[in-house]
């Protein structure tokens, strides 16, 4: 799934190469790592992703064995500028998942995670077939709110001692996308409310 150098997902003009997302494959371990392992200071307190090759090992493992997708948004063909993970997909009559990523330092304030943000909704959206995507940020990360904001998501509320991170149950705000919602799309009118 690519981007063209002027628009991100219908949501911000960019003039930047193109930038894609795709899944995860073994083959990406090396690019992926390194740029974990470059990002280490950048990504503390708010994430620990794998910094080796064992640790990407279970990572995909994990990917294969559940209800998990694994994306990589790129710049270029080998530069990583973040990792996405649709967890816990349930289809049928809910069509929901929960999204967690991160970004690579040597990306930061471009505007690329804001891009592959979009690019990883509409894979989310069109090709896995969701209608609500989740996330789940401490407080704190200012710039993750930030980027969630950008791409349409609402915060639906707040949730004490949510993930246990770091060895301490941690607070979350909850945002929350729905298909129709995103930049670029037609709402539709929301059943259920009555007008005064």
């Amino acid at each position: 799934m690519e981007d063209t150098d002027e628009m991100c997902g219908g949501m911000a003009p960019m003039s930047m190469a193109t930038l894609s997302v795709r899944p995860v494959a073994q083959g990406d371990a090396e690019a992926l790592v390194r740029a974990n392992l470059d990002s280490r200071a950048y990504h503390a307190p708010w994430a620990r992703p794998f910094t080796d090759q064992d640790g990407f090992e279970r990572w995909l493992a994990r990917l294969a064995t559940g209800p998990d997708v694994g994306l990589a948004a790129w710049y270029g063909p080998d530069d990583p500028v973040g990792v996405f993970t649709f967890s816990q997909i349930v289809m049928g009559p809910f069509c929901s998942a929960y999204l967690g990523y991160y970004g690579m330092r040597a990306h930061a304030r471009t505007g690329r995670m804001t891009c592959a943000m979009a690019l990883v909704l509409d894979y989310g959206f069109d090709q896995l077939g969701l209608h609500r995507v989740e996330v789940n940020i401490q407080p704190g990360n200012a710039a993750s709110i930030a980027l969630v904001r950008r791409a349409g998501f609402r915060r639906e509320g707040y949730s004490p001692r949510y993930l246990k991170i770091d060895g301490e149950w941690r607070d979350h705000e909850r945002w929350a996308v729905l298909a129709e919602e995103r930049p670029g799309q037609r709402r539709e009118p929301r059943t259920g409310l009555s007008s005064v």
